[in-house]
């Protein structure tokens, strides 16, 4: 609580005396080349965030594009890998099917031969 009583009286002071410095005319150009830093100074921070947060964009919309190409390549290889898998799937079900066919010709043929 003492700290807190401490620290409104020095708001206070300050304000006091910024008061009183304004009056004199020295004291105004004071604290107008005080006004003047912080004004440059926040006037840098500003630029110098506007800055960082314009290359950071940047930087988040290239990840973006190569993300968004990568993603592209991968769904291109994984349509060309179930292409390919359908292919060979058909494949060897044509191959199956002749095989069946190929045995149910030979026992026709099979069958044939023993009733004669």
């Amino acid at each position: 609580m003492k700290k807190a009583l401490w620290f409104m009286f020095g708001i206070a002071g300050g304000f006091v005396a910024a008061h009183l410095m304004n009056k004199d005319p020295r004291g105004h150009e004071v604290l107008a080349e005080v006004d003047a830093r912080i004004t440059e100074f926040t006037d840098r921070i500003g630029e110098a965030y506007r800055t960082q947060e314009a290359r950071i964009e940047g930087l988040a919309a290239d990840v973006k594009d190569v993300a968004g190409d990568a993603l592209g390549k991968a769904a291109g290889a994984a349509s060309g890998a179930l292409d390919q898998a359908a292919d060979t799937a058909s494949d060897v079900l044509d191959n199956a099917a002749d095989a069946a066919s190929d045995a149910a010709d030979a026992a026709k043929d099979a069958a044939a031969k023993l009733t004669d």
